[in-house]
C-alpha cells in the first residue's frame, strides 16, 4: 500500500480517531464494503476475508481502499476455522450475507462470540434478519421501495426514479451500520460485552424519511411526486440549464435568499412570488429562459459571494474547478486515481486514506501475529 494520506491534522502522529480498532470484513458488495471504507478512513485496521482468487482489486475500486485482504475458502471447515481465529482478536465484524449463511458456515454470532465475547457482530442486509422477505433476494431499489423513499423521487406523472444507490445501500445501510458499530463499542466500555447489530437497508431508509413522515402527518407534504417544495418543481428549489448545456442548482427557500436570487436574475420578487404552488411551473419557465442566457461559469461568477443559495452542478471530472471544492481538497489522488477525501474531519486525530484497494495479499498468520501482540 502507499503511504498514509493525512487530512487536516496538526499532529504528525495522528492516525484517525479509530486507530487501533480491528475489524474483520467478510467480502461482499454494496453497503458492507462502503461501511468498511468509512471505518478505515477513520483509522480502523480493516482485514477483508475474500474467496480464493478474488482478493486483489483494481485501483479504481475506491470503496475497497485502505484495508488488507486474506483469501480463505470459508465454505471449507479449515477456511472457516481460520476465519474464526481472526475474529478472536477483532473488535468488530461486518458481514452482508443472507440470514443463516454465516451460521451454516460455523461463523454465526454464537460461534464467534463464544470465542470473543467482546466482539461487535455487524450484520448488514437489505430486509433484515427476520420477517417474510428476510431470505429473499433484493437490491437497493427494492429496499427503498418498501422503506418509503422511492415513491418520493421522480417527476409528476412518471414512474419513480431511483437516486442511484445513495439513499438505500449507503444512506440507510452503510451509515446506520457504522453508527451502530460505534454505539456498541461505546456501550462495551461499561458492559464489557459485545453484541449483534441487525442493520437493514429498508429500516435505515425508513428512518431517513422521519422528517417527511412528520410533514405528511400534519398535511404539508403531498404523497404525489413533483408537487412538493423539495422534489424539484418549486421555481426556487430546482436546477436550471445554462446556455452551454450545464446546470445551476437553486435552493433559495428563505424569503431573504429568494430576494437575492431575484435581484441577480433581474426579476421583481412580486412578479414571481414563492407561493402559491399552482404558479410554480409558470415562474420556473421564466427562470429557465433567464438561466439559458448565460453559461454556467458566468452564472457562477454572478452568484459568487452572495446568499442566493445558488451553486453550479459539478460532476466527478470538474469537481476541483470550483475554488471552494479545491480549497477543501475534497478530491484526492492515490496511485493516480482521483477519489473523495475521507469525511468527516477531526481537529486532533485526523482522518486517513490508508492506501489503495488491496494490490497484494496478506496471510492469516501475518494478521494473527500482529493482532496477538495486544488485547483488543
Amino acid at each position: 500500500m502507499t503511504a498514509t494520506t493525512r487530512l487536516d491534522s496538526p499532529a504528525a502522529e495522528a492516525r484517525g480517531p479509530l486507530a487501533g480498532l480491528r475489524v474483520i470484513e467478510f467480502a461482499g458488495i454494496g453497503p458492507g464494503p462502503f461501511a468498511a471504507m468509512l471505518l478505515s478512513d477513520m483509522g480502523a485496521d480493516i482485514v477483508r476475508i475474500d474467496r480464493p482468487g478474488a482478493g486483489i482489486r483494481s485501483a479504481h475500486d475506491i470503496v475497497s481502499r485502505g484495508r488488507r485482504v486474506v483469501e480463505l475458502d470459508i465454505r471449507t471447515p479449515a477456511g472457516a476455522e481460520r476465519a474464526l481465529d481472526l475474529t478472536a482478536n477483532a473488535d468488530a465484524l461486518i458481514e452482508g450475507f443472507r440470514p443463516g449463511v454465516m451460521e451454516r458456515l460455523g461463523l454465526g454470532p454464537d460461534a464467534v462470540l463464544a470465542r470473543n465475547p467482546r466482539l461487535i457482530y455487524g450484520r448488514l442486509t437489505g430486509w433484515g434478519q427476520d420477517g417474510p422477505l428476510a431470505h429473499s433476494a433484493g437490491h437497493d431499489i427494492n429496499y427503498i421501495a418498501l422503506g418509503g423513499a422511492l415513491a418520493a423521487f421522480g417527476p409528476a406523472g412518471r414512474e419513480p426514479q431511483p437516486p442511484m444507490n445513495l439513499v438505500g445501500d449507503y444512506g440507510g445501510g452503510s451509515l446506520y451500520l457504522v453508527s451502530g458499530i460505534l454505539a456498541a463499542i461505546y456501550e462495551r466500555q461499561s458492559s464489557g460485552r459485545g453484541q449483534v447489530i441487525d442493520a437493514a437497508v429498508m429500516d435505515g431508509t425508513a428512518s431517513l424519511m422521519a422528517l417527511y413522515a412528520g410533514r405528511a402527518g400534519r398535511g404539508d407534504w403531498q404523497r404525489e411526486r413533483g408537487v412538493n417544495m423539495l422534489d424539484g418543481v418549486a421555481h426556487y428549489y430546482r436546477s436550471y440549464e445554462t446556455s452551454d448545456g450545464r446546470y445551476m442548482a437553486v435552493g433559495a427557500i428563505e424569503p431573504k435568499f429568494f430576494e437575492t436570487l431575484c435581484r441577480i436574475l433581474g426579476v421583481d420578487v412580486a412578479e414571481v412570488p414563492q407561493q402559491p404552488r399552482e404558479r410554480w411551473a409558470l415562474h420556473a419557465a421564466r427562470f429557465e429562459k433567464i438561466f439559458r442566457s448565460r453559461t454556467r461559469a458566468e452564472w457562477t461568477a454572478a452568484f459568487d459571494g452572495t446568499d442566493a443559495c445558488v451553486a453550479p452542478v459539478l460532476d466527478f471530472i470538474d469537481g476541483d474547478s470550483h475554488p471552494h471544492v479545491a480549497a477543501r481538497r475534497i478530491w484526492r489522488t492515490v496511485d493516480g486515481v482521483t477519489q473523495p477525501a475521507p469525511a468527516p474531519r477531526f481537529s486532533r486525530s485526523g482522518v486517513v486514506i490508508q492506501g489503495p484497494p488491496p494490490n497484494e495479499l496478506s496471510s492469516a498468520e501475518e494478521i494473527l501475529g500482529a493482532w496477538n501482540t495486544t488485547t483488543p
